[in-house]
């Protein structure tokens, strides 16, 4: 029986791991399998996140820096949608 509480990959809440240990960690193991010629998908889970701040701020923000506008239409819908 494996006594290990916490998986090996786990960052958060771990002594010497941090979010910054974790997207290094992330972005060795894509760019090795994008250099390799496999693909690679991302899921990126941002509700806690989006919780935090004022998504008419957010959108603007989003526009100012210039992303494209049916992205930022699909990030807006999605905010006003959930629950």
């Amino acid at each position: 029986m494996n006594d290990q509480v916490t998986k090996i990959s786990q960052h958060g809440l771990i002594k010497g791991k941090s979010s910054q240990t974790n997207l290094i960690t992330y972005h060795d193991g894509t760019t090795t399998w994008m250099d390799e010629g496999k693909a690679v998908d991302v899921y990126v889970n941002f509700s806690k996140a989006l919780d935090t701040v004022l998504h008419d701020i957010l959108v603007g923000k989003l526009r100012k820096y210039g992303l494209n506008k049916w992205m930022v239409r699909w990030i807006e819908n999605w905010m006003n949608s959930r629950s």
